[in-house]
């Protein structure tokens, strides 16, 4: 049993990963042998997550005092509960996704990415296809610059008769 001090350093240091980290999945690892888990906390820290199993209550209490109104993921907090915070939303996604290939778990109970809630294990694709925001910012200048790249190659491969066209207008203007 932990002491109170020790229960709000726990709570404390989950506050500060709430603040960090702007998406986070809640999991159920139960049933996961020791390889598997360990094999899981390996797959984890390759991608920049970061794995906590945490008390459903001590959780709780850390939601409530971030600031951020998590509520609707509150119903998710029962039975064995692992965190998995990440800077990019749909990475623990596509973990959980292939991590399940070999295993049933881990389960995904809840998720909070780009500052919407997802319930429900059956929401694991959805968060697959987010695109994080450099995938979006890639897609938005590739956007930009098609229509460039167009008058640009349409500019060189007619440059003959554009300057022919050019030439003709200007000598009828003489």
């Amino acid at each position: 049993m932990k002491t109170r001090e020790e229960k709000e350093l726990l709570i404390n240091e989950l506050v500060t990963d709430l603040h960090n980290n702007p998406n986070f999945y809640i999991t159920d690892t139960s049933s996961l042998t020791v390889e598997k888990t360990n094999q899981l906390r390996r797959e984890c820290y390759k991608n920049k997550v970061t794995l906590k199993v945490v008390k459903n209550s001590l959780l709780m209490k850390a939601m409530e005092r971030s600031g951020k109104n998590y509520g609707e993921l509150y119903g998710s907090l029962a039975g064995t509960t692992a965190v998995m915070f990440c800077e990019v939303g749909n990475v623990p996604a596509k973990l959980i996704k292939e991590f399940r290939k070999t295993s049933d778990r881990p389960q995904l109970k809840a998720a909070f990415v780009e500052e919407c809630a997802y319930l429900g294990d059956n929401q694991l694709d959805t968060l697959v296809g987010i695109k994080s925001k450099n995938e979006l910012i890639g897609d938005i200048i590739g956007l930009l610059q098609s229509p460039a790249k167009n008058v640009i190659s349409a500019l060189q491969s007619g440059g003959g008769k554009i300057a022919g066209i050019v030439k003709t207008l200007s000598e009828r203007n003489a």
